[in-house]
């Protein structure tokens, strides 16, 4: 079952801090298919632009704070402080895409689990062909270098989040996710359990 994200597309790029004030306004819908884990070199690319948010959390923070400041002197501004809402926008953000980017991750590592479990399946059954299970033995060899680069990636993504997780805290201290927002606890909770 291929994964379909969406994920801000590249045309001009725009300058300055302007580049990560807030996602493109034009996503595109990017399938993510057998053949995108297969390939590490996509894979890699599509995870680092997945991992632009979490690069420049700080940076958002800030953006995201001027906002809502801006917001407030005009009149129109919700309930809560501005930092309070500064956060819980920054925090909507970073479990909306760690939640896709352990879409992709847990999506490609069943696949390259799934590859490699065929290979060996054929392999078994090539019993008289020498050349044949050579050639099988070379790609299960080339799947297992996919395999755990992309079985490191669950560790990235663990470091990745924490990471994510300490800047988000340094600055938004008291900040708790709303207890009916399932997804963000859950999120939150394990992210308080990690080492």
């Amino acid at each position: 079952m291929p994964a379909c994200l969406k994920m801000p597309s590249k045309p001009s790029p725009p300058l300055g801090s302007l580049a990560v004030q807030a996602p493109s306004l034009t996503p595109q819908l990017v399938h993510v298919s057998s053949s995108t884990c297969l390939n590490l070199s996509l894979f890699k690319d599509l995870l680092r632009e997945y991992r632009r948010l979490d690069d420049t959390i700080t940076m958002r923070l800030n953006r995201s704070n001027a906002q809502f400041r801006d917001r407030d002197r005009a009149g129109s501004t919700a309930k809560g402080s501005i930092q309070d809402q500064a956060c819980a926008y920054v925090w909507k953000e970073l479990v909306e895409n760690w939640k896709r980017r352990a879409e992709i991750v847990n999506y490609c590592v069943n696949v390259v689990d799934q590859s490699m479990l065929e290979k060996r399946k054929v392999l078994d059954a090539q019993e008289g062909d020498v050349r044949a299970q050579r050639k099988i033995q070379a790609e299960l060899f080339a799947d297992e270098v996919k395999r755990n680069q992309v079985h490191n990636e669950l560790s990235v993504e663990r470091i990745i989040r924490n990471r994510s997780l300490d800047a988000f805290q340094s600055r938004c201290r008291y900040f708790i996710p709303p207890m009916n927002d399932a997804e963000a606890r859950k999120w939150w909770d394990a992210a308080q359990e990690a080492p």
